[in-house]
């Protein structure tokens, strides 16, 4: 919601009318100086709506204000030009809503273009949330990172790194949103109140490492590549199994830690809708981008979401630090899920974070059943991790 800087206004007098954490506001305007706003200016306020209304007779704006839980004060805020003592039916004004529910349907999975929609109402509705993109897949579509917080504890979380498992973007997005509604309400979430951690901590979010693989499997294949992409699904017309990016490469497989015992025993040799890891490592632009992005942040843990199992893989090749065997009991005692040091497995994301940083990295296995899991897990699986995720900003 915007609303005009007038003589003496601040981020702190905004923060008072609305009821909003200074520091948000001064986040979600980066660039103003907060102590000296120059009239007429636009000033953000996080975690509100402006809602047109048009008044009625009667109207007040106390009357008005005392319903939405606001003072008079905010409301004329809000409308600078409304003379409070002179309202006239027909008139409009604006009635800020304070944003307190998801306000998102969930009757179908996230497709790239339905990700991209839902990240643009999240910025609009929290500007102090960054959104950048930090690369294209092959067939040229934003991957998109979300970043909240500006502490010194490093946190990032990805979803989607395989395409049958769109559920995970589901789950992602679900537990980001919660934790921006606890930061923007003052209410708790699984016990804590989200703003208690926004000065520690740096929170990434990818919520869809594969969109075209995602796509694919949700959308079916795109016209100009349907001939190939059947080819390489066995001739097949039915893409719910596709693992792979667009190009039949396993993007789990494409990292630099023993990649080469990957490529020697998995038996696709070619393009294929699973485990074909590539002809080198890193050669896919969506893995190419996750490493980067990696390697530039520095993250002190990271938590790569995929399905299906239960479980909570954290160690490689005795490389992962002691503090991850803490976190993986304190995973499995908040879910029920099974904490797995070692599997035999290698080139995954996680494989080679730990391998690159000797950080804390963790695969999470979400549900159980057969890929895709169906929609209506999302609940299930959400009740049961999102006290993991909550924890890997705690630990």
């Amino acid at each position: 919601m915007d609303i005009t800087v007038r003589k003496g206004d601040t981020f702190f007098r905004y923060s008072r009318l609305f009821s909003i954490p200074e520091q948000l506001i001064a986040d979600s305007n980066p660039g103003m100086d907060p102590q000296c706003l120059k009239i007429g200016e636009k000033v953000k306020i996080p975690g509100f709506v402006a809602k047109r209304y048009r008044i009625k007779k009667g109207d007040t704006f106390w009357k008005m204000a005392i319903e939405r839980c606001l003072s008079p004060t905010a409301l004329q805020t809000v409308n600078p030009d409304m003379d409070p003592q002179h309202l006239l039916p027909g008139n409009e004004i604006f009635l800020p809503k304070r944003v307190l529910n998801l306000e998102t349907s969930l009757d179908q999975p996230y497709d790239s273009k339905r990700l991209e929609e839902e990240i643009n109402r999240i910025a609009a509705i929290y500007p102090f949330v960054r959104v950048q993109k930090i690369g294209e897949s092959v067939d040229q579509k934003p991957i998109w990172e979300l970043k909240i917080g500006k502490g010194n504890k490093k946190i990032h979380m990805n979803g989607s790194f395989h395409a049958n498992e769109w559920i995970t973007t589901v789950v992602l997005i679900t537990f980001f949103k919660h934790f921006l509604l606890s930061l923007t309400n003052h209410c708790f979430f699984h016990g804590i109140q989200a703003y208690s951690l926004y000065p520690h901590i740096t929170l990434s979010v990818v919520p869809m490492v594969n969109p075209d693989g995602v796509d694919l499997v949700l959308n079916g294949p795109p016209e100009s590549k349907r001939e190939q992409l059947m080819k390489w699904n066995g001739g097949s017309k039915e893409f719910s199994k596709w693992k792979a990016n667009i190009q039949g490469v396993d993007l789990n497989n494409q990292f630099p830690a023993n990649w080469e015992i990957e490529k020697k025993r998995k038996k696709p040799k070619s393009p294929a809708p699973r485990d074909y890891p590539g002809k080198q490592p890193l050669t896919e632009p969506e893995a190419a981008a996750m490493a980067e992005l990696a390697k530039n942040e520095k993250f002190d843990r990271v938590i790569a979401l995929h399905t299906q199992g239960k479980e909570i893989y954290w160690g490689y090749e005795g490389k992962e630090p002691k503090e991850a065997e803490v976190l993986a009991k304190w995973f499995s005692r908040m879910s029920g899920y099974k904490s797995v040091r070692y599997v035999d497995s290698h080139a995954g994301f996680k494989d080679w974070f730990i391998q690159e940083f000797g950080k804390s990295g963790f695969t999470i296995e979400l549900g159980k059943g057969l890929n895709p899991l169906p929609l209506s897990q999302w609940k299930e699986i959400y009740r049961d991790v999102s006290g993991i995720l909550l924890c890997a900003l705690l630990g």
